[in-house]
């Protein structure tokens, strides 16, 4: 059986599309009937997030730690005491594609770590131009292939065994992810770090995690440089009066 984790804080408005996304990636061909568990631990909620999720099949846990830490560790156990033998992870505010399994196990290691696309730029520029130029920012420091060296818990694999010996996740508030793999690496864990298993998450600018992902996008949105309106070119023979 393979276990799908997503945790949840007031997530209703982007929780449906997740979940269909993931449920699509359940059912591939590929994967040959195999169960899939979708566990969405629902940390500190006060909208209709469990509302959808019920609605949508997936196993709700309700706390309040208000910690991605503890809300993937908690997640983690539950699959892992249903008989799960591979363990993914991804966000609430994060669609994976079809064959987002598949392409984690195609990779026969005790890890995977995947890329993230970004979604909807244009939250952070009503105009499109700032948000343009924020994604060409990003893709420019970012690594679309294999061998790459990013660690995203929207888009994270790892078999039970391999997660149990590293001792799971560390109840973090945020960085929770990073110091996973950390800890796979140092319990000599065979970690593949493929483009192959893809994911589009949001651009969202009111974050969750206060420190991780969306709080990175948002100070590099606020290091560019304003853009500045062209002087007017003065008309040919025109001296403008000073003041």
């Amino acid at each position: 059986m393979i276990g799908v984790v997503i945790p949840a804080h007031n997530e209703c408005e982007r929780i449906g599309a997740a979940l269909a996304a993931v449920q699509l990636a359940a059912a591939h061909p590929a994967l040959c009937g195999e169960a899939v568990q979708v566990v969405v631990v629902l940390d500190s909620c006060s909208d209709g997030t469990e509302a959808v999720a019920a609605r949508l099949g997936a196993v709700c846990l309700v706390l309040d730690a208000r910690n991605v830490g503890v809300a993937r560790a908690r997640g983690a156990e539950c699959c892992i005491e249903a008989g799960a033998r591979w363990l993914a992870f991804t966000d609430a505010d994060t669609v994976v594609s079809p064959d987002w399994l598949v392409m984690q196990l195609a990779e026969q290691a005790d890890a995977v770590c995947g890329c993230v696309v970004v979604g909807d730029w244009h939250t952070h520029g009503a105009d499109g131009e700032r948000g343009e130029r924020a994604r060409a920012l990003f893709d420019s420091r970012y690594t679309h292939a294999d061998g790459h060296r990013h660690v995203h818990g929207a888009n994270l694999g790892v078999a039970t065994e391999a997660y149990r010996r590293a001792g799971g996740f560390a109840p973090l508030a945020c960085s929770e992810d990073v110091a996973l793999v950390d800890a796979l690496a140092a319990a000599g864990a065979r970690i593949a770090w493929s483009a192959g298993p893809r994911v589009t998450t949001s651009a969202r600018t009111d974050a969750r995690a206060r420190g991780g992902f969306g709080d990175t996008l948002l100070a590099m949105v606020a290091s560019l440089a304003p853009v500045t309106a062209p002087m007017p070119t003065p008309l040919l023979g025109f001296t403008p009066a000073l003041p």
